[in-house]
């Protein structure tokens, strides 16, 4: 990896981590097309670069975390499932991550649904603020971000529709998701971070710097692109990202199957 490299990444990590496309997914293939070595830090990297995205929730957020214990608690309940899943599956989840063709059949997937959400939950707008949120309610919507442990599905897309499901409308939905994401993008990184500190990897320079500079403008590009995502969802909801994923993953789909398999280098 080098410089340039890194900066692609992270502004692809900016971009798509908080909308319902699938930043991981994304990371994965921008990577491949790049030609980047995935090696153990390009794995470390992909995932440490999660938390500037993070903090950008923190900031344009700040006053909402100043809530009842009550609101974290239930942010405790709807973590549990991802924390679980996470001890349970880990091995198979990292053998997920080496598939570009995974991602590209869960974009497709996850396209044809966000194209029914609108119409599934039209009326889901009964819970219009994150704290009116029910602890029973909390832990499904955890549960459908677990979904997200399968690269391309889209960590926010699983538990927006999952909180639409919830009864919570749409702008609530992807506020809570927001909010979900501190802890569990943290916990992620952090439990990444000390399995490659107990295996004995050890940063060089360039690669410390390549950390600094790839969380630095993935929290910049967050930033607009948290903005921009809320009011173009409260106003024109999810179809437009369902074509999208659709034509990447068919897109996809014909390179592996009609011109050259997909592989990571």
């Amino acid at each position: 990896m080098n410089t340039f490299q890194a900066i692609i990444l992270a502004i692809i990590e900016g971009i798509t981590e908080f909308l319902p496309v699938s930043s991981t997914g994304h990371l994965i293939l921008g990577s491949t097309f790049f030609g980047i070595e995935h090696d153990e830090f390009t794995k470390l990297f992909t995932i440490v670069i999660q938390l500037g995205a993070i903090l950008s929730v923190v900031v344009l957020y700040f006053k909402r975390f100043f809530q009842t214990l009550d609101f974290y608690f239930k942010l405790l309940v709807a973590f549990i499932p991802a924390v679980v899943f996470g001890l349970l599956f880990s091995k198979k989840i990292d053998a997920l991550l080496e598939s570009p063709l995974t991602v590209a059949i869960s974009l497709l997937i996850g396209g044809i649904i966000l194209l029914k959400v609108d119409d599934w939950f039209a009326n889901s707008d009964e819970i219009q603020t994150t704290n009116d949120i029910s602890y029973l309610q909390a832990f499904k919507i955890g549960l459908f971000q677990c979904l997200a442990m399968v690269p391309g599905v889209s960590r926010s897309g699983s538990s927006i529709v999952g909180g639409m499901s919830q009864k919570l409308s749409r702008t609530t939905a992807a506020e809570f998701s927001f909010f979900l994401a501190v802890p569990t993008m943290f916990g992620a990184t952090a439990k990444k971070c000390y399995d490659y500190y107990k295996d004995g990897f050890v940063l060089t320079h360039d690669q410390i710097n390549f950390l600094i500079i790839g969380n630095i403008i993935a929290f910049l590009v967050a930033l607009l692109a948290i903005k921009s995502f809320i009011g173009y969802l409260t106003k024109h909801g999810f179809k437009m990202f369902g074509y999208y994923r659709i034509i990447l993953g068919s897109l996809l789909l014909i390179i592996h199957f009609f011109i050259h398999p997909l592989t990571i280098i």
